[in-house]
């Protein structure tokens, strides 16, 4: 099925055939190729969203954070860096993608050559979320607790325009972070690993 502009219901929300919205894993990966312009989530009810394109100022934080985590990573060799592009099924049923995520060489090598090459069904260690304007904080905070839910081990969501970092791990302790003249750590997940906020300004 090829979308069009008539297939849209409202902001974020597709108007889809019920066959459609009773996909597959396999169908959903499928779709997502038939549709390269759009960009797709999936809530673990089967609900497709539609995500907007993000603007210059955004991608070009984002491009920033996943340089300095792939830069680590490369001197670490521990796990595997995904840029916003990355579907991951999430235990839940859920079909998410994160602005940056990292799976240890471990948890990654465990897949096989399919699950790799499709939405692998994995929950990142780690994972970031960069708020844009349209951002909503009640569903980006939402999105960061189904990722610890889901076994994430340490998440970052990054507010540029508040200037504000929230750091969730699985204890359920959420530390805000004031100001982006800080660095955040990676601490256990990711030893050594450091990023400065004051880069995304």
């Amino acid at each position: 099925m090829i979308l069009s502009s008539r297939t849209f219901e409202g902001p974020g929300w597709l108007k889809l055939p019920d066959r459609v919205m009773r996909m597959t894993d396999e169908e959903f990966f499928f779709f997502c190729q038939e549709n390269p312009d759009f960009k797709f989530e999936r809530d673990p009810q089967g609900n497709i969203l539609i995500m907007a394109l993000t603007g210059a100022n955004t991608g070009k934080r984002n491009t920033e954070l996943l340089t300095d985590l792939n830069l680590w990573n490369r001197s670490a060799r521990n796990g595997v860096v995904f840029d916003s592009s990355t579907g991951f099924k999430l235990p839940n049923g859920a079909t998410r993608s994160p602005d940056a995520a990292w799976v240890s060489m471990a948890r990654w090598n465990a897949l096989t050559a399919e699950q790799q090459d499709k939405f692998p069904p994995v929950c990142p260690d780690f994972v970031v979320e960069l708020m844009s304007e349209s951002d909503n904080l009640k569903d980006a905070t939402d999105k960061m607790q189904e990722y610890l839910d889901n076994g994430c081990r340490l998440a970052w969501l990054i507010n540029p325009k508040t200037e504000q970092a929230r750091i969730y791990r699985p204890d359920g302790s959420v530390q805000v972070v004031q100001g982006f003249e800080n660095r955040l750590a990676g601490e256990g997940v990711l030893p050594g690993f450091t990023f400065y906020l004051g880069v995304l300004r």
